[in-house]
Formats: structure tokens, C-alpha cells, sequence
């Protein structure tokens, strides 16, 4: 199976893209979507839509992958039975033990692992396969080994387009922690859009220093084929219908080996002039460091002439089609087409432009309407008897419609198979495309009849086969009361656990390849790795010695549950897995749990176990990046393990660099945390400390959304 998935945030797209070809859509419900911000779906328009898509034999996918809270417990699992009930071919869920949960009590539900539970190699899959998972949408940096090891596994679906998350999966709060926006929750400002100087040489001036160019696999993907891939997801819930349109339109092209370019896709919409992702390796375009936004397709050089912008081109353009310019590389403003001219046409801007600046169609209108303009049809066979004696019957797709009258000899002019075949070209709105044999042997038949005959026939079909096949699930979740116990322990997270005092001490390695033993020689409380949230195959066979060096191992990502069991170690399940309700919390089966820190404190006391810890004081971590910020320029890298990042504000970020056969990094909040005391145990984040300095504090305190 080669399915191209497409991306619906709203009734309009979902439609551009059914009728550009797409094999399935995703789409987000009112709630708990992780696009708050597309348009959705609400109750009317899902089922209108599944009902469309059915008929054209295209596979909806709701998307219920936020993190969920104890309140909406109740709200979020009836939510997904409904969406189930109403049509969804699957559901698209964030939370592991909850999706396992939803499919403890209802089993014919499939369920797909969103791409924000951070699977990323072949442990994480076979966790997600324990839970009832039936396909695993995988982390946009899992890598094309990787990608075929877990596709041995279970079914995978992989990006190929649309834009890139700069932080790991499911483990960014930066949204979060700057404006109290989580993206955790579906509500993501996209903080990392914004531009920041970073403090080493050649990065001081401020650029998109976090702003990754849109995915574009292209023919690529036929590696993703190779390596087993199942889905190939298109990125797009907040695009435009003609950008649904051109993207399906070119994978579809691609996948049915016709020729295609990617002058449409660009046109539509394209940030950076693209990068084919990290499952290929960090190529040079994949920062779009000076262009954050659409960038379009070249047009053509300005010229300066008679105090007039003319673009020298050999392409056409009309009326409403508009433009951006880079100068350096750098937007230097935009324009709107305001005629043909000698070589060219010209640009009307209110900005000052010069000889050399380049030019970028960014909306093509007449590219738009033919985008939009498309579409497709269901081919149908139709046979059509219209004997004497008996009422008129068609037969199609198995199924045999019946006339109200039986017909009648005709006494003068009999009904043609020329006027039946005429009658039933007109499809009005259904999406069928007819094909008819007629049989008849001399019958009158009124036009009004034949008419009448025709729609019950088409309406009849269409009902047919819209019609949602999901067995039906009688469900209703009711919470059960949550008994909280209080936990005194203490857990601390430091890059050198000497000196410290805790019941458990977590080292965090700048180089997963140091001598550890100097760094825990004096700490008497339980000793745990820090194993970082991404680590592909290879790497995680790297550090199983160095794992057997600890009581247990603390990981932010579920593969650490499965890494943990195989080496028959305690395991430290981090803020990382987002746990926020009592279902998650009882069923992961971690020996400590640390709450999401998106929790406030009144919420982590609700959850408040004997196992469970609260990030209380600290450092945060806001974002990993798997990936080198400085566009892996080795040669020149001053290789600190600590450099700062600047916003617009003069607020500052830490951003920490570790070793785990490649470079990775973190970035942390502007603010350390200063939190009041939780029932749950209390977790210290003390990774920039050194020898009892701290970093100097940024502008702006924040605390927990």
C-alpha cells in the first residue's frame, strides 16, 4: 500500500484535496485537536464528510491527539467513540495508555500513535504495538534505517511535506512556557518562527535562527517505499485549499510514475525552497534562516526603468497574482502584478526596489481556479431494463433500484436508449460519471418519470455507498474517584550528581560516551541515566553498557519503558510523557513518574501517587532539537557545551549542546522555575548548574500554563 494522506482543516480543503486524489484525510474535531486553530469539523460537517469521502473510497482519520486532562476524561473518550460511530476509518491519538485504554474498552476501534508521541525507533514501535496500536505516525526525524526497522513491525506513516516542527516531537513547550500557549494542547504560536541571535560567531546578528524550510521528499519517496512505509502524510491542517490541491496532485503524479515538476507546490505555498528532512541527514536548506514565511517560485530580476519596477521574465501573469522580493536573500517587500511590459510586466509596490532584487510569484490566480477546479468523478456501470409489464430497474454496483409504475407497450412514440442514456448523463450534484447499457422493448415512459427514475436511482446509490461501516459501540465513560497519597521523595536532574542530596539522582550527560563513574562517586540515593528523548537504532545499542552502569534510567519518550524492561532496569518515566490524567497515570507502569509540567500545582495534587514527582524548581526545558542550529558548520564550531539564544525582547534562552554520537541541543526557558509545594515528590532540573553557579536569569519570569 502507497497511501497519499492528506491534510483537511476544513470542509473546503478536505474536498481539494478528494478531488485531487488523495487515498485518505485527516482531519481535527471542536476538541482536542492539535491544530485549535484550523477551522475543524464540527458535527455536521464530519459526517458530511465522511459520508463524501466513503463514496469515493478515501479514509478519514480524526485527529484527537492533545494531551488530555482530567476534567475532559470523560468528554475526550465519548468524543472518540462518536467519531467512530459517525464514520472515522481510525483515530489519531497523542497519549499512549490512553489510546491503549480506548482500545481495552472498545477493540474495533483502530487507532494510529500520533507523530507527537515521538516514536522514533523500532522500541518505541514495539511499545505502541502493545497498546493496540494499529499504526504509528512516526517522529519527522526518525531516520530511513530506523524507518524500515519499525516498519517490520507495525504500519508506519511518515511525513513527506509541509512544514517541519523544529523542536523533537511532542516534547516543545516553548509555546507554552512564553505566552501560556500550549502546543501540547493544539494552541502553538509558533515562538520558534521568530528571530533570535544566538551567541557565537557568525550567528550574533538576529535571522530565523529556529526556522525550519518546508519538507519536500519529492522523488525521494520512493526510498520510503523501499524502506516499507505504509502512509505518506501531507503537513497542511492551517494551508489553503489550492496548496491541498497542488501537494496531492503532485505525490499522486509521482506515485502513478507520470512526469511532474514542483513549479505548482511552489506556487501554493513553499518556506525555504525546501529541505528533504532529517531522514535523509541535515541537508544545507534545512534552516530557513533569512525567509521565514512563503517564499513562492522565482520569477524573474528587477529592473529599474523610467521610475517603473519591471520584472525581466518570460513567464505571464495576470491580474491579482502577487509577489515577494528578496534582496540579499532577505525580504525586501511585496508586490501585486501590475501589467505586461517590454520583457517583462511590472511591479506595483510601495516599496523601494532595485536593480538586481529578485522576484517570487507567491499567489498565481489563475494557477488557484484551475487548483480548485478540479475534480473527480466515480466511474459506475449502470445496466437499465425498461420492459412492459414490470416497473423500470437498474442495476449498478450489485444493487437493483426499482421504478414506482410498471410500464406500459408504448401506443405511439416508445422511450429510446438514446433518451434514457441522455437522461441519466445528468448526474446533477452527485459525483458520478455513468456509464449505461439500456434494455428496453418498446415501453412509454413519461420524461418526468424517467427523470424521477434517474435521481432515486443516483440518490439511492450514493446512500449506499456513503454509508459509514464501523460496527456500532455503545459507550459511555464515567471517572472513577482518584485517592491521592503524598510523596516526599526528592529527584534531581544534573549533568554532575557530586555533592548533591536526593533520594534519586538523575545524571545528565554532556557526551553519552564519558566516564560517569567521577560524577555519582559520593551521591548515596538511587542513581538513574538521563536517556535523551531521541535516539535512533544504532545509538540505542551504543549506550546499553552504559546504562548497566545505573539502578535504572529516566527517559522523556515511551521508548524508555521498553529499554528499561530489556536490560531489567527501574525506569523514571520524565516530564516528557505529558502525563496529565488518572487513566495515563495508572497505566504506565513506570517504577517513578514525573507530571507533565503543564500541569499547575492544583491539578498535579489531584495526581498526587506514591510514585510521583512535580518539577518544582529549576531549570525547564522548552525544546529538543535534533538538529545543529549553527547549520552544521563543524569546522568553525567553537564546541561550547552552553550558548545563549536572543529574542526580539532581550529575553534570554539557554541553549545547551550534548554529544550522543552526533551533536544535539537543548533550549531552556528564559526564567528558572519558582514553584510553591505539590502533594507529588519534588523534581529539581539542575542541568546549567556547575559548581553551584547558575546561569544569570532572563527578563522575564514565567511559571506553569
Amino acid at each position: 500500500m502507497s497511501e497519499i494522506l492528506a491534510p483537511a482543516g476544513s470542509k473546503s480543503c478536505a474536498l481539494a484535496a478528494i478531488n485531487a486524489g488523495a487515498d485518505a484525510i485527516y482531519l481535527g474535531l471542536d476538541k482536542f485537536s492539535a491544530r485549535s486553530s484550523a477551522e475543524n469539523f464540527d458535527c455536521e460537517n464530519f459526517i458530511e464528510i465522511c459520508k463524501t469521502a466513503r463514496a469515493f473510497g478515501v479514509k478519514v482519520y480524526a485527529a484527537l491527539n492533545t494531551v488530555v486532562k482530567e476534567c475532559e476524561l470523560e468528554s475526550f473518550l465519548n468524543s472518540a467513540v462518536w467519531a467512530w460511530n459517525n464514520g472515522a476509518d481510525a483515530l489519531i491519538v497523542q497519549d499512549l495508555f490512553l489510546g491503549g485504554e480506548l482500545k481495552r474498552v472498545c477493540p474495533q476501534i483502530k487507532i494510529h500513535l500520533s507523530t507527537q508521541a515521538g516514536t522514533c525507533n523500532a522500541l518505541g514501535a514495539a511499545l505502541a504495538k502493545k497498546f493496540g496500536f494499529d499504526r504509528v505516525i512516526l517522529a519527522r526525524e526518525t531516520k530511513l534505517a530506523d524507518i524500515a526497522e519499525i516498519s517490520k513491525i507495525i504500519e508506519t506513516e511518515v511525513f513527506v511535506q509541509g512544514a517541519l516542527c523544529t523542536c523533537f516531537s511532542g516534547q516543545c513547550y516553548m509555546s507554552s512556557f512564553a505566552g501560556g500557549n500550549s502546543g501540547n494542547r493544539g494552541k502553538c504560536k509558533q515562538p520558534c518562527r521568530k528571530l533570535y541571535s544566538i551567541d557565537r560567531e557568525g550567528f550574533e546578528e538576529k535571522a530565523y535562527r529556529l526556522s525550519l524550510s518546508d519538507l519536500c521528499v519529492g522523488k525521494d519517496i520512493e526510498k520510503l517505499i523501499d524502506a516499507g512505509a505504509a502512509s505518506f502524510k501531507i503537513e497542511g491542517r492551517m494551508r489553503r485549499p489550492e496548496y491541498v490541491s497542488a501537494a496531492v496532485s503532485y505525490y499522486r503524479s509521482l506515485l502513478d510514475g507520470k512526469s511532474c515538476g514542483l513549479s505548482d507546490l511552489k506556487r501554493a505555498y513553499n518556506r525555504g525552497n525546501y529541505t528533504k528532512g532529517l531522514a535523509f541527514g541535515q541537508d544545507k536548506s534545512f534552516i530557513s534562516s533569512a525567509v521565514q514565511g512563503h517564499i513562492g517560485e522565482f520569477a524573474g530580476i528587477i529592473k529599474v526603468e523610467n521610475s517603473k519596477y519591471i520584472c525581466v521574465s518570460k513567464l505571464k501573469f495576470s491580474r491579482g497574482d502577487g509577489f515577494k522580493i528578496l534582496r540579499g536573500g532577505k525580504e525586501a517587500g511585496g508586490g501585486l502584478y501590475g501589467g505586461e511590459a517590454k520583457g517583462g510586466f511590472i511591479i506595483n509596490t510601495r516599496e523601494r526596489l532595485k536593480n538586481g532584487d529578485k522576484v517570487f510569484v507567491t499567489t498565481d490566480t489563475a494557477l488557484n481556479e484551475r487548483l480548485l477546479t478540479k475534480k473527480r468523478f466515480i466511474p459506475i456501470d449502470i445496466k437499465i431494463v425498461l420492459n412492459s409489464g414490470k416497473p423500470a430497474v437498474a442495476t449498478l454496483g450489485g444493487v437493483e433500484v426499482f421504478g414506482d409504475e410498471i410500464l406500459q407497450k408504448a401506443n405511439t412514440r416508445a422511450v429510446t436508449q438514446e433518451d434514457v442514456r441522455k437522461c441519466f448523463d445528468k448526474v446533477d450534484a452527485f459525483p458520478f460519471s455513468p456509464s449505461c447499457k439500456v434494455l428496453t422493448d418498446g415501453v412509454f415512459m413519461p420524461t418526468s418519470a424517467l427523470n424521477a427514475f434517474r435521481r432515486r436511482v443516483y440518490s439511492e446509490y450514493y446512500d449506499l455507498i456513503s454509508k459509514p461501516q464501523n460496527e456500532q459501540i455503545d459507550f459511555q465513560y464515567s471517572r472513577s474517584d482518584i485517592k491521592t497519597v503524598k510523596n516526599s521523595k526528592s529527584a534531581v536532574i544534573s549533568t554532575d550528581l557530586r555533592g548533591l542530596q536526593a533520594d534519586i539522582g538523575i545524571l545528565k550527560l554532556n557526551d553519552m560516551n564519558a566516564v560517569t563513574e567521577s560524577l555519582t562517586a559520593d551521591f548515596n540515593g538511587e542513581k538513574f541515566l538521563f536517556v535523551p528523548p531521541y535516539l535512533s537504532g544504532e545509538e540505542i545499542e551504543s549506550i546499553k553498557k552504559l546504562c548497566s552502569q545505573f539502578d535504572g534510567i529516566y527517559c522523556d519518550s515511551y521508548f524508555g519503558i521498553e529499554l528499561a524492561g530489556n536490560l531489567n532496569k527501574k525506569f523514571f518515566a520524565g516530564t516528557g510523557f505529558n502525563i496529565t490524567n488518572s487513566c495515563s497515570l495508572e497505566r504506565c507502569k513506570a517504577d517513578y513518574i514525573c507530571l507533565s509540567k503543564e500541569l499547575t500545582v492544583s491539578e498535579a495534587d489531584a495526581l498526587s501517587a506514591a510514585n510521583t514527582f512535580y518539577l518544582t524548581s529549576g531549570n525547564i526545558k522548552i525544546m529538543d532539537l535534533i538538529y545543529c542550529p549553527f547549520e552544521k558548520k563543524c569546522s568553525s564550531c567553537s564546541k561550547l557545551n552552553l550558548y545563549t539564544m536572543t529574542d526580539g525582547d532581550r529575553r534570554e534562552f539557554p541553549l545547551r549542546r550534548y554529544k550522543t554520537g552526533e551533536c544535539r541541543f537543548e533550549v531552556y526557558n528564559c526564567a528558572e522555575l519558582e514553584s510553591k509545594g505539590c502533594a507529588a515528590g519534588s523534581l529539581t532540573d539542575a542541568t546549567l548548574k556547575s559548581n553551584n553557579k547558575t546561569r544569570t536569569r532572563g527578563h522575564t519570569v514565567t511559571g506553569i500554563f
